[in-house]
């Protein structure tokens, strides 16, 4: 129990003031006139300011709080590195029982491991919380048991109480990392891009000067450079295809070295064409040619040439060649000379009118096999004498034409087929779209795929595979009536850019392809499948294990999974004869961007509070009290700083000077000084 005096005033104290000035007027002038009663007036009007101020005996029933100590103790990745795991949990228990043991004194233990989403350690933001949760003035220590690497920093609370590090790692430990310094996320095919990655050692090194670098490209075997240590260094890569490049960096593990969880470093990059460069041949004026045209130029990526034949050999007008504002068509150098630059060829309405000899048309079959594509847009010429297929180009289309023509209104529909291949799968609503005037009536090969059908489920979209090359038959030339909204129209620019990416092998347009879709620690695994049915996609970790993903059927040929990896690495997927590799998780750890312990980061923070840094492997420091404001470390120690915290119980107030006491004395004092001044 604690008194102390405490007032409650009856007036404002501006008025006391003024008041207790004026009564010191009054007995100065009673002075100054030598009345012998001043003494007694002062006196009675000190009673009477005081009154004024009612002053009353406070006594506190107080119960005294407990000391905290905070105790953040740090587990994460790069804690577990060497033996750091098992010397800060061998601290943590002795302190927590050395401080347990002091009078008044409670220990709030915080643990704090790896953050969501490769945040790193969140050291600061753990103890904002702890102390979010406990009184200010209770709080006598904070104790970090960590190796001093934190990525949150800036978010340090204020700190009622000396803050020490006890700092885990040996002086002589050293680590060698890679770092990726510049990666892009796209790169254009056949022409290289430059990564640039930069070798470091950290702590205690040994002296080195270069080191090897492996680098392998979706799991492939790696090649091997020869780099130096501490420096930049660009290293010009080519994709090898289309779609999501794995690309693995690895520095093999030096003697000594901390970890080696920082030697790899995984970029992913999407490999993209540059421009798509397509030849468009127009075998003479129609409705549909300008559609073609304005489709095919409509898209940016897109390079085109286009010839159409307005003048073939055997018309005959009399108008001199030297007045028709036309170029030659230069077929030897699209043909022979150049074939090989464009990515797709479109015959549009074409027929054999000797402008392209069989030769071309030869080279043209050649250009297919060899890996080219070739789309044919059949108009009633197909069904004919001058069809193309009466050329060298009929050992690479899909279909034969029965030389019927059909002129009749139908709606086109996706086969079941189509319903799973990438090219028409999810196309829309086929009751929506437009109907086509007119169908060449055509016979598949055997090998070949109908993805869409026309009048009587005859075959419209005819798609096929030869050698390395890929070509497709529309089999009529009533497309552009969708372009035109033709009773409502049709997707016509969705199926020509499916048709040319597919024709151009793009991965996620391949009929039988196994895709993953990485996203943090996250995958979603797809496989597209012309069967009905998949087997489970067999998994293998970063560390070797392998485990299988059953898949669901989400739509007629795909099949997907969402798959959380446990490790940060490069993964290997295999269902059948399909496999695919991913790297799930940042290019380099956060936890392992830098493995050296040191006190560094927080020494601003540890100085504001006088705190101290302390290594473990020296021994555990003793703990003693110091007054606030004092310094609160030294050489083997560190120091608390005891609040002297309570809890008030109970409040007892008894005025100092009650009414009646105030009355009587005020009284007296006036009435003796009257009787002083008469009787004199």
């Amino acid at each position: 129990m604690t008194g102390t005096l405490v007032y409650d005033p009856l007036l404002p104290w501006v008025a006391i003031a003024a008041l207790a000035g004026l009564a010191t007027l009054g007995i100065g002038l009673a002075l100054w006139r030598g009345l012998a009663g001043w003494a007694l007036r002062a006196l009675a009007a000190l009673v009477l300011v005081a009154a004024l101020t009612q002053p009353s005996w406070q006594v506190e029933d107080r119960a005294p709080l407990d000391d905290i100590v905070l105790m953040v103790v740090d587990t994460s990745a790069s804690q577990q590195l060497a033996e750091r795991a098992g010397v800060t949990e061998d601290a943590a228990t002795t302190l927590e029982a050395e401080l347990a043991n002091r009078p008044n004194t409670q220990v709030r233990r915080v643990e704090v491991g790896d953050g969501d989403e490769d945040a790193g350690t969140l050291l600061m933001t753990a103890l904002s919380e702890a102390l979010a949760e406990e009184p200010p003035a209770q709080v006598a220590g904070i104790l970090l048991l960590s190796d001093g690497r934190l990525h949150d920093l800036e978010r340090a609370p204020d700190l009622p109480a000396p803050m020490h590090l006890l700092m885990t790692g040996q002086e002589d430990d050293w680590d060698r990392r890679l770092v990726v310094e510049n990666a892009p996320a796209f790169a254009i095919l056949d022409e290289p891009v430059t990564l640039t990655v930069r070798v470091e050692d950290e702590g205690a090194a040994p002296e080195a000067t270069t080191t090897d670098l492996d680098i392998s490209v979706d799991g492939a075997a790696p090649q091997t450079f020869n780099i130096p240590i501490g420096e930049s260094f660009e290293l010009p890569i080519t994709l090898p295809h289309g779609g999501l490049n794995v690309i693995q960096f690895t520095v093999p593990e030096a003697e000594g070295e901390i970890t080696d969880r920082n030697n790899t470093a995984l970029v992913q990059i999407n490999g993209v064409r540059d421009r798509l460069r397509v030849l468009l041949v127009s075998g003479e004026p129609h409705a549909g040619g300008r559609t073609w045209r304005n489709l095919l130029k409509s898209d940016s990526s897109v390079d085109l040439v286009h010839f159409t034949i307005l003048r073939p050999p055997e018309k005959q007008d009399g108008v001199p060649v030297n007045e028709l504002s036309l170029i030659a068509f230069p077929t030897r150098e699209l043909f022979l000379e150049k074939i090989e630059d464009f990515d797709l060829i479109i015959f549009d309405r074409y027929k054999r009118r000797g402008i392209l000899p069989s030769i071309y048309l030869d080279n043209v079959r050649q250009y297919v096999e060899d890996g080219g594509a070739v789309l044919v847009a059949a108009g009633p010429d197909f069904a004919t004498a001058d069809s193309l297929w009466n050329s060298p180009l009929n050992e690479v289309l899909p279909a034969e034409p029965s030389r019927r023509i059909l002129d009749e209104d139908y709606r086109p529909e996706i086969t079941d087929l189509g319903q799973r291949h990438p090219v028409t799968a999810g196309l829309g609503d086929a009751d929506s779209w437009g109907s086509w005037l007119r169908q060449i009536d055509v016979m598949p090969t055997d090998d070949s795929e109908v993805v869409m059908s026309g009048i009587d489920d005859r075959p419209l979209l005819v798609l096929d595979r030869v050698g390395e090359g890929r070509v497709s038959l529309m089999a009529s030339d009533q497309a552009w009536l969708w372009s035109r909204g033709y009773e409502g129209g049709g997707p016509q620019l969705e199926l020509l850019r499916r048709l040319a990416h597919w024709m151009m092998k793009e991965p996620e347009l391949e009929e039988e392809t196994l895709l993953a879709q990485p996203t943090g620690q996250t995958m979603r695994i797809i496989r597209r499948t012309l069967g009905d049915s998949v087997g489970p996609v067999t998994v293998t970790r970063p560390d070797g294990e392998t485990e299988e993903v059953t898949l669901e059927q989400v739509a007629p040929g795909r099949f997907e999974a969402l798959y959380e990896g446990p490790q940060i690495g490069l993964y290997r997927l295999a269902e059948g004869d399909q496999e695919a590799v991913v790297g799930l998780g940042p290019a380099a750890p956060r936890e392992f961007e830098q493995t050296i312990a040191t006190g560094d980061l927080l020494d601003p923070l540890i100085d504001q509070t006088e705190g101290g840094v302390a290594r473990l492997a020296e021994g555990l420091p003793d703990i003693r009290e110091v007054s606030p404001g004092r310094p609160a470390a030294g050489r083997g120690w560190i120091g608390i700083t005891p609040r002297d915290a309570y809890e008030t119980m109970d409040i007892t107030q008894v005025p100092a000077l009650p009414a009646w006491l105030v009355l009587l004395l005020a009284s007296g004092l006036i009435l003796g000084a009257w009787l002083r001044e008469g009787r004199r």
